[in-house]
């Protein structure tokens, strides 16, 4: 009896002394986060915890599932929040405020909430690309401006998305807002006689209407992003040395998104989710994004890959226009584009 009484304090001597487990940490995202499995470890190894993605649908859908459990939160850190939504997460009161030592390398201009509750960790403008192989067999100039693509020469050659339910279609619907003022279903109104397309979303607009992607879309220019040049190139079946696309960057014809990252209130890991948050501005993170999701990093210390620097493109006067304001109309805004589009 002794003896077994010795084994067992023993036992749980050991017990005691053995290291933790990891914990674990749980990230909510939208659907389009992509991250190399090597970094994930790096940051599991270095703080012993099991770090788990709970994607959630597109950004807005995953705002939704965030506020409806706000009390009893599905995970510690949600990231993928937009500028387009961002004042509807702050007024909900989801985050907890965390001013992040990283942001030392994060220009102001990236870093909208002056409360620390929501930081900037990605950035992309949405733009028109464009069918180079198009505007060339056909002798057809570019448009450089809104204007340009309600001429009769661009007739039927847009693509657009829903602002309703789609991302970029709401950032393009937006910047037209922006450029045009409470003239801008006006303007809709010539796109819509000079037959643009409305897709529901971006990759029916991409890969079925857009002639470069399908190689018979019926549109050569399409709502994208400034870094889709870059990803023709990256995936390829053969490999290429021009992109067989480009952006349309002229001033004020995108809108830039940047994508932020925040501590859910009421976590139970509030340490590791700083350590998690530090981790995304960091460069390691940083320079991970670009061939992953297709971003630009906010850290001015990361370094961009060279197929990056080659063929995306960066809009040097994307359209302005506060998260305020979007807050304060997006909604209407969306319903009186639809009146004037249906």
């Amino acid at each position: 009896m002794k003896k077994f009484l010795l084994l067992t304090v023993y036992c749980l001597l050991l017990s005691a002394c053995a290291p933790a487990g990891p914990t674990t940490l749980t990230v909510m995202t939208h659907d389009s986060f992509a991250i190399t499995e090597d970094v994930v470890i790096a940051f599991e190894t270095a703080n012993n915890v099991d770090v788990v993605f709970l994607q959630s649908g597109d950004a807005g859908t995953m705002l939704n599932k965030a506020i409806l459990a706000k009390d009893a939160p599905l995970a510690d850190v949600m990231f993928g929040v937009d500028n387009t939504f961002l004042s509807r997460a702050l007024e909900a009161d989801i985050f907890d405020a965390y001013q992040s030592p990283a942001l030392s390398d994060v220009p102001a201009e990236f870093v909208l909430d002056a409360s620390f509750r929501a930081l900037p960790v990605d950035y992309g403008d949405v733009c028109i690309n464009y069918d180079k192989k198009y505007f060339s067999e056909n002798n057809l100039a570019v448009p450089q401006s809104f204007e340009d693509l309600a001429k009769p020469e661009y007739n039927g050659l847009l693509v657009v998305e829903n602002p309703a339910t789609s991302s970029p279609g709401l950032a393009f619907m937006l910047a037209t807002r922006a450029y045009f003022g409470d003239s801008f279903l006006d303007y809709w109104q010539s796109l819509k006689d000079n037959g643009v397309v409305v897709a529901d979303g971006w990759e029916t607009a991409y890969y079925t209407n857009f002639s470069a992607s399908s190689g018979q879309g019926p549109q050569p220019m399409v709502v994208s992003y400034a870094s889709s040049p870059a990803a023709e190139v990256v995936f390829a079946s053969e490999p290429l040395t021009e992109s067989p696309t480009a952006s349309i960057v002229a001033s004020d014809m995108c809108f830039r998104q940047i994508e932020f990252v925040g501590i859910l209130k009421n976590g139970q890991n509030r340490d590791l989710a700083e350590k998690f948050v530090d981790f995304m501005l960091g460069k390691q993170f940083q320079e991970d994004m670009p061939l992953n999701m297709f971003v630009y990093p906010v850290n001015q210390t990361a370094q961009l890959p060279e197929v990056f620097t080659q063929y995306a493109q960066v809009a040097d006067r994307p359209a302005s226009i506060t998260y305020e304001d979007i807050a304060a109309n997006r909604d209407s805004w969306i319903e009186a584009w639809a009146e004037v589009m249906k």
